[in-house]
């Protein structure tokens, strides 16, 4: 592609050298740089890519897009931009045929909930024919592959190339969670979005290279609703009316409230065979009765915001609801069917904070007993082990104390920094060094009525030990206790499950 097409609506300078020329290739990473290749110098956090200048120069780079001036050859064509990171973003969309534009585009942001609505907002597409991608914490659905994710939001130039990968493998349609670091650092620039949707906005990611102030972050959320056609958003949260400040988009709203184009009433929680889920009467732009297979309040304002979406793209309302009743979202309250009796399900929770929430939200169930299993990540803050410890001795009726990502230090010395701050309670708690044997400890004790939640892990399938990660996925731990013992000592064992 010509230096010169990639660069429209840009505003630019040329330092040095042609525009007129051939660009085979675009990177943003200097060891990956070959003949023909258009680099990006980026100011990162650790690195500077305008220090890689002669580098990838030397490596056969035919051009850079730079924010400050560097020392290379003459035969290499030097681009002054403001921002790079933005135009790394317009240009990169540019170099691989504007595939957003070629498909819907659906952004969801907030602090909490964007995985969960992401994948309801997928399945209610997909049981209505759309071949829909995914982009988010958990992976990345491309059409043809799963991909597990580094980043919530990748960066723009990694991002576009999976757009247009989603493209050729006849992707109509794509849900992405949208974080704000990913709309501060410009990773989706270039991006096309139809629907942008506003979940809720809490203290989070506040502090050394994230967000000066929670104002910060709440701008950097809002920006999304300047680049999208339609806004979906929470009417309820505390914050709706800051974020709608200076959007471009149309609205539409969903909550408790009446008011809302998309109304939630006569709410109530369920519990059957085990499962825990939500129940509500939908009225406003379409109406009928809606049950949500995920437990928690919170799972009222996710599916609502799915089913607005879904609504304006033309999705039935059986199809949608439909889709809630069996909606499944691997680590989150994610439900595992051991018993009709009693009721185990995996969480991310992994902090104070989310271990609270999900904690509370059990609680509303009303069950014999709550009970915590969680560990604590290895090199990490210390203040996480005794807040997540005094949370589940408050919160909990029995807490299972046992090994997360232990990394470089001893899970033991870990285990002990959870001890402290449960310590501080009344709450009664038992240490299981081995995660299986905690699970095992939890599943063998069980009684009718509980209600055991495996924290901290996820959706994640290794443990990481040394430095190196180890394949260790929760739900074969559980599989694999079951095949273990004597399943007719385990309290309202249904054979029929992981059969």
């Amino acid at each position: 592609m010509q230096l010169k097409d990639m660069l429209l609506d840009l505003n630019y300078e040329v330092l040095q050298g042609n525009l007129n020329i051939e660009v085979q290739e675009i990177e943003n990473d200097s060891r990956k740089v070959k003949q023909g290749v258009l680099f990006f110098c980026i100011a990162g956090s650790v690195r500077d890519g305008h220090d890689f200048a002669i580098e990838v120069a030397e490596k056969g780079a035919c051009a850079l897009i730079v924010e400050r001036e560097v020392d290379v050859p003459d035969t290499v064509t030097v681009i002054k931009v403001e921002s790079s990171r933005y135009a790394m973003g317009m240009i990169s969309s540019r170099f691989y045929g504007e595939p957003s534009k070629k498909m819907t585009v659906i952004g969801i942001t907030g602090t909490k909930g964007k995985t969960t609505t992401s994948y309801m907002i997928q399945n209610m597409l997909l049981k209505t024919g759309h071949k829909t991608g995914l982009i988010g914490t958990i992976e990345i659905i491309d059409g043809k592959e799963h991909i597990p994710a580094s980043n919530t939001t990748p960066e723009s130039l990694t991002l576009q190339r999976i757009l247009r990968d989603m493209v050729q493998n006849g992707v109509d349609s794509v849900v992405m969670e949208v974080s704000s670091q990913g709309l501060m650092l410009d990773r989706v620039a270039g991006v096309d979005f139809d629907y942008g949707i506003y979940t809720n906005l809490s203290e989070d990611h506040i502090g050394p290279n994230e967000h000066a102030s929670f104002e910060e972050y709440r701008m950097w959320k809002s920006k999304l609703f300047t680049m999208c056609k339609v806004g979906i958003f929470n009417q309820d949260d505390a914050n709706y009316r800051e974020i709608l400040k200076g959007h471009t988009c149309e609205v539409i709203t969903y909550g408790m409230e009446e008011a809302a184009d998309y109304h939630a009433g006569q709410w109530k929680l369920y519990r059957s065979e085990g499962h825990l889920g939500i129940s509500y009467h939908l009225s406003g732009k379409r109406t009928g009765e809606m049950l949500v297979n995920i437990p928690g309040r919170f799972s009222i304002y996710n599916s609502l915001s799915a089913i607005a979406v879904a609504s304006e793209m033309g999705v039935g309302l059986d199809t949608i609801a439909d889709a809630l009743k069996d909606i499944k979202v691997r680590g989150r309250v994610e439900l595992v069917p051991v018993s009709d009796a009693f009721t185990i399900l995996i969480d991310y929770a992994h902090n104070a904070v989310s271990l609270e929430s999900i904690l509370e939200t059990l609680r509303e169930y009303q069950p014999k007993r709550l009970i915590a299993v969680f560990g604590c990540g290895g090199n990490r803050s210390k203040t996480r082990r005794y807040e997540m410890g005094e949370v589940s001795g408050r919160m909990a009726d029995f807490t299972i104390i046992t090994s997360d990502n232990p990394r470089f230090e001893e899970p033991e010395a870990i285990i002990q920094d959870i001890v402290t701050g449960i310590e501080k309670t009344d709450g009664a708690y038992i240490t299981i060094i081995d995660r299986k044997e905690a699970f095992r400890y939890a599943i063998m004790n069980a009684k009718e009525g509980d209600v055991i939640v495996l924290a901290g892990k996820g959706h994640e399938d290794y443990q990481e030990i040394k430095g190196v990660k180890y394949h260790m996925d929760e739900r074969e731990l559980i599989r694999e206790v079951l095949e273990e013992e004597d399943v007719s000592k385990i309290c309202g064992y249904n054979h029929r499950y992981f059969a």
